[in-house]
């Protein structure tokens, strides 16, 4: 795996980037007014300064500057206009998540913005090559489809971390898992020659690991600082252009991991935590009757807590799930001789989190919070 030691140390630049402007946000957040309130249906108990998606955005650009001092992550920053792209996007996005912490704009206009920053990635070239579906074969992808397809990627995957973003320390912990784990999937893919050796994807998610690991320092329960909407948007973001450049680049498994991993999949298996909480909140809210921007109180998140879960337990079972979740993306690739085994432990999770958190299951309690960062939530 070579050139490991250039993105460990660009993941470290973020890291302490992050870390040093943490502070200082956090202090504009108080004299500005960039707060969360508390109040009954939300889980913190005093005034907590936002600011955290700004310290990890800087930590973002920090990062990424640095990498240009190493020759061979210099070639792929400037191979293309995807990693620009990639800059320019995120920070469109950031923009609108600050305005939504601010102001709380409509879900229309939300959407809107959203879209924006997806149309910004797929006009830089950081789109999806091939589509591969379970038994399905690959199928290139092309023509009218590919802007829908891009921005429906980035509309998922951001708003599946902004509605993960409840407690303290479980977006970033989760993100952080989860851009690491592709970072070494996507490395370990140019080792086989499956993917090329320029591809930007495991550069974005190294330093994505690196900015979350940054802010959870001021934001592990009980936090002192949050990434609102801003940081939860942007990696979600950042994180749908490193899955769609590496998972919708590769054009064959060769063998590598077993038959029922479809490249793109791997990426949506590593999400799975925020991913699954996302489609039965869509499904949840959808048979209630009730539009999708409603908040409720019945996240997973909130779900683990009413079994009897305290705010850090609860954190710390997601971090687990979904480091379990990455295992099983990494130990076909390192050690393809577990490929048998992968289907039955495939099943077993999803058996045990359907029964853990299927929606009939737990009571709609009145008196518990919804997410700190609920999407859409009209507040």
């Amino acid at each position: 795996m070579g050139n490991v030691a250039s993105y460990i140390a660009v993941l470290v630049v973020g890291l302490v980037a992050t870390l040093l402007v943490n502070r200082p946000s956090r202090s504009i957040a108080l004299k500005i007014g960039y707060t969360a309130q508390p109040d009954i249906r939300k889980v913190h108990e005093r005034v907590t300064p936002y600011g955290g998606g700004a310290a990890m955005f800087i930590g973002l650009c920090v990062a990424s500057m640095a990498a240009l001092l190493f020759p061979s992550l210099r070639v792929i920053i400037r191979n293309s206009d995807e990693y620009f792209g990639v800059l320019l996007a995120a920070g469109v996005i950031f923009v609108v998540g600050l305005v939504d912490d601010f102001r709380d704009m409509s879900p229309p206009a939300k959407v809107a913005g959203e879209v924006l920053a997806a149309s910004v990635l797929y006009f830089a070239g950081v789109v999806m090559y091939y589509l591969k579906l379970p038994f399905a074969g690959f199928i290139d992808v092309g023509g009218s489809i590919l802007p829908l397809l891009t921005a429906g990627w980035v509309f998922a995957l951001s708003n599946a971390i902004n509605l993960i973003d409840g407690l303290d320390g479980l977006a970033g912990g989760i993100v952080a898992i989860a851009s690491g784990t592709l970072c070494v999937y996507g490395l370990r893919l140019e080792d086989l020659g499956l993917l090329p050796t320029n591809n930007i994807g495991p550069l974005v998610a190294a330093i994505t690991c690196g900015i979350c690991l940054g802010f959870l320092r001021d934001n592990v329960h009980p936090a002192r600082l949050f990434m609102g909407d801003a940081g939860a948007l942007m990696l979600g973001l950042l994180m749908s252009a490193s899955t769609m450049v590496i998972g919708g680049r590769v054009s064959s498994t060769s063998g590598v991991t077993f038959f029922f991993f479809a490249p793109l999949l791997i990426p949506v298996f590593i999400l799975g935590v925020p991913l699954v909480d996302a489609f039965l909140a869509f499904v949840r809210r959808t048979a209630s009757g009730q539009g999708f921007h409603n908040a409720d109180k019945n996240h997973i998140h909130h779900r683990l807590m009413r079994l009897g879960h305290g705010h850090r337990r609860t954190v710390i079972i997601l971090w687990g799930w979904t480091g379990l979740l990455c295992a099983f993306v990494l130990f076909p690739l390192f050690l393809p001789k577990v490929n048998v085994f992968i289907p039955f432990g495939v099943a077993f999770l999803a058996i045990a989190l359907f029964t853990w958190f299927h929606p009939g299951l737990q009571p709609h309690g009145d008196d518990e919070p919804v997410s700190e960062s609920e999407e859409f939530d009209l507040r």
